[in-house]
């Protein structure tokens, strides 16, 4: 099969497309062939290898244990494992490749991919093959933060800071769908995204700081980090949350040994003494379960998967180039077929209008 083989890190411009050997699915697991998968900033650290410290957890230190890279794919059924109760062949599924963090490399850049069946759910009808896969890591991240939301009431106010990325449009529409009143803020050009997803009210970043608007709310789900939290919780009700998911912003950051790790290590020494940065006191959802849950909210509508554009699993280096230098309005998507021209056409053809 072809595959995207990675045999050291550094830019992704070292990724090649090469024939290697079909995987095989062991007896829980599900052979898949891949009809699409996504790119995202996870996929990134893993393909460069930074921060180092990333190494440790799993991926190799030196190289990559598994050499191709990718977690979240949608594809059909190809054959199961004799322990396989939940799917058979031909069945349209989607999920993450991984059963632990999303730091390692997880096959999913090939036409086919071996997966344990409790990391997949069935492919609602009502989404694309490139939409399911756009949604497992991002909707993982973002179910995992946003526990506690069912103690919600109608109307609470809810800030989601870069609202046009993958992780931020799943939260600000799985808030507003448990009737938060949300603010959503990114940069000019994705202000009318933020709208077609059901913000209902916009802030443009590279205009106004909203730590600084007077504004208090329930909850702060901080994607970027760009702002301390000491300044977050001018904008935090005293009984409030922040939530951060941190970006390191494809190396911008500088910080190549630990990344982001320290700022998160210090907002948990600070829980013990800051009401507002601890969470709900609830489990981290099983990703069976998160799997199963996202299904539900995609059939339902309740969440729409934006696509930013398409690409070829052979165009995987111009893929990442345009999602680390571009502004994106949505996923970045690989597919083993041809290319559908439509996919290209708009970046808002699969944004929900909201009346």
């Amino acid at each position: 099969m072809k595959a995207i083989v990675q045999e050291r890190y550094g830019s992704p411009d070292h990724l090649e497309l090469r024939e290697v050997d079909k995987p095989v699915a062991g007896d829980d697991e599900v052979l898949v062939r891949v009809r699409a998968a996504s790119l995202h900033p996870d996929v990134w650290h893993v393909v460069t290898g930074r921060p180092y410290v990333l190494r440790l957890a799993g991926s190799g230190f030196s190289r990559p244990r598994n050499r191709i890279p990718g977690t979240d794919m949608a594809g059909i059924v190809e054959t199961v494992g004799g322990k396989v109760t939940r799917f058979r062949p031909g069945d349209p599924v989607f999920g993450e490749t991984l059963v632990t963090h999303q730091w390692v490399n997880g096959g999913a850049f090939a036409e086919y991919v071996s997966v344990h069946q409790d990391l997949l759910a069935l492919k609602p009808d009502n989404i694309t093959f490139e939409q399911a896969a756009s949604v497992p890591s991002s909707g993982y991240i973002a179910l995992m933060n946003l526990r506690g939301l069912d103690q919600f009431r109608p109307g609470q106010k809810v800030l989601i800071n870069g609202g046009g990325g993958g992780v931020g449009a799943l939260a600000l529409q799985i808030t507003k769908a448990h009737g938060a009143h949300v603010t959503a803020v990114d940069s000019t050009s994705k202000l009318d995204l933020l709208r077609s997803l059901g913000a209902d009210e916009v802030i443009d970043y590279t205009r106004e700081d909203f730590t600084r608007r007077g504004v208090r709310y329930d909850l702060i789900f901080d994607v970027p980090g760009n702002h301390s939290f000491f300044a977050c919780r001018r904008a935090l009700e005293p009984d409030g949350r922040y939530v951060l998911i941190g970006h390191e912003r494809f190396g911008a950051s500088g910080k190549r040994l630990f990344g982001l790790i320290p700022c998160f290590l210090t907002l948990v020494v600070l829980s013990r003494f800051v009401k507002q940065l601890r969470g709900p006191g609830l489990p981290i959802p099983a990703k069976k379960d998160a799997m199963a849950l996202l299904r539900n909210l995609l059939e339902a509508g309740t969440i729409t998967p934006i696509i930013d554009r398409t690409y070829l699993l052979s165009e995987v280096r111009e893929a990442f180039r345009h999602m680390i230098e571009d502004e994106l309005h949505g996923k970045v998507i690989l597919t083993a077929g041809s290319r559908d021209p439509t996919a290209m056409r708009g970046r808002l053809d699969h944004a929900r209008t909201r009346s």
